[in-house]
């Protein structure tokens, strides 16, 4: 990690507040948590949002999961990814898909709601603008909340890539690097040869 972890003994009183409150929730501070604890009035504002969009959103568990690694696709952002892509299996979404989102190929949903979900995700990550149609048939399935729900997840879980990237967070050295394009924090530009 490019930045110092701030060990217990050095923490101010917000800090430790802040850390402590964390530990309870997440079962210990790690990943982008060590870098946001550098601002603590930073950190726990982003925690708390973060908390809402995985545990409290309008949208179902699976495409909470689902949003939060298709930001982190968009960002490449391996740690993301790795702490969450068993989850969304677990919480129903196709292993294949998630295959496709990791290689950028088009994914097959079994379901039309997660297809709905995934295009409206897709387009505002890669357009900037969802389609009319988009729009629409996305607002049928999850309502004018759901839609908001789904933007706020995806803003959440794009700073989450940015910090991890720009901080160079520690990957997970039991996993797998999970896109063929990225190894460590670089883009490769022929993935056969980081092999």
């Amino acid at each position: 990690m490019r930045l110092p972890i701030i060990a217990a003994d050095e923490m101010d009183e917000r800090q430790r507040e802040i850390s402590a409150r964390i530990a309870g929730r997440r079962g210990a501070v790690r990943g982008p948590y060590l870098v946001w604890l550098q601002s603590p009035e930073l950190c726990e504002r982003v925690e708390a949002l973060g908390a809402f969009v995985r545990f409290d959103s309008s949208i179902p568990p699976r495409l909470r999961e689902l949003s939060l690694l298709m930001a982190a696709r968009h960002w490449d952002a391996q740690y993301s990814w790795n702490a969450h892509v068993d989850k969304a299996i677990e919480a129903g979404i196709p292993a294949a898909a998630l295959r496709a989102i990791a290689e950028r190929r088009e994914p097959d949903f079994d379901r039309d709601e997660d297809a709905a979900f995934y295009r409206f995700c897709h387009e505002i990550l890669e357009e900037h603008f969802v389609s009319e149609d988009t729009f629409r048939e996305a607002e049928k399935h999850f309502g004018p909340r759901g839609l908001v729900d789904a933007v706020g997840s995806l803003g959440n879980f794009s700073m989450l890539g940015m910090c991890l990237n720009a901080f160079e967070v520690d990957l997970q050295p039991d996993r797998t690097p999970p896109f063929p394009d990225i190894r460590g924090y670089a883009r490769v530009s022929d993935p056969e040869d980081s092999r």
